[in-house]
């Protein structure tokens, strides 16, 4: 996917503070407005965010299900998903009438980390998914960025991750690559 070469995943909690929402919406939407794809999962709190974000800013996103295609989920997000279907991609590594099972999320992330160059992991628990997505980019080699202030941020901040101050930081890594 050509136009889809600069994705960033941007991940993080299902229930995200004012704060987290506002810095996920803050850098899906400079980031696509500046013809990056987004990329994550469909879930509530930051993923839809995420993907509200580059909607709004005229951009592409790509949704990545713990599901077959078939069945979107969460349900409240299937005018979302027919939305980014319409400006990027609906994608599944899961056959068609796949439930929507813990452990599909668990590969969907990886899935997620595989679509990007590197993963902006907003706010979250240290045990969460989100740290599953982060993990998948290390091993990966991909960059990990993190958004400082929440226990999942900080801890991988002292592992190694880079902090983004802003959303032009990320712009300028992929720009470097």
């Amino acid at each position: 996917m050509p136009r889809d070469k600069n994705a960033v995943a941007v991940v993080g909690t299902r229930v995200p503070s004012e704060r987290g929402r506002k810095i996920a919406y803050e850098y899906s939407f400079y980031l696509a407005g500046h013809g990056v794809t987004i990329v994550s999962g469909l879930a509530r709190g930051i993923d839809s965010v995420a993907h509200r974000a580059a909607l709004a800013a005229g951009g592409r996103t790509i949704a990545v299900l713990g599901s077959g295609i078939d069945i979107i989920y969460p349900p409240e997000n299937k005018g979302l998903a027919k939305e980014i279907a319409g400006h990027g991609a609906i994608v599944s590594q899961f056959p068609k009438g796949t439930k929507p099972l813990p452990k599909n999320f668990l590969e969907r992330n990886g899935t997620i980390a595989k679509l990007s160059k590197c993963v902006l992991v907003i706010e979250g628990l240290k045990r969460s998914g989100t740290l599953s997505t982060a993990g998948w980019a290390a091993n990966l080699n991909r960059e990990v960025f993190v958004i400082p202030g929440s226990e999942i941020t900080d801890y991988l901040a002292r592992e190694g991750a880079t902090i983004a101050n802003s959303p032009a930081d990320i712009l300028e890594y992929l720009k470097s690559l």
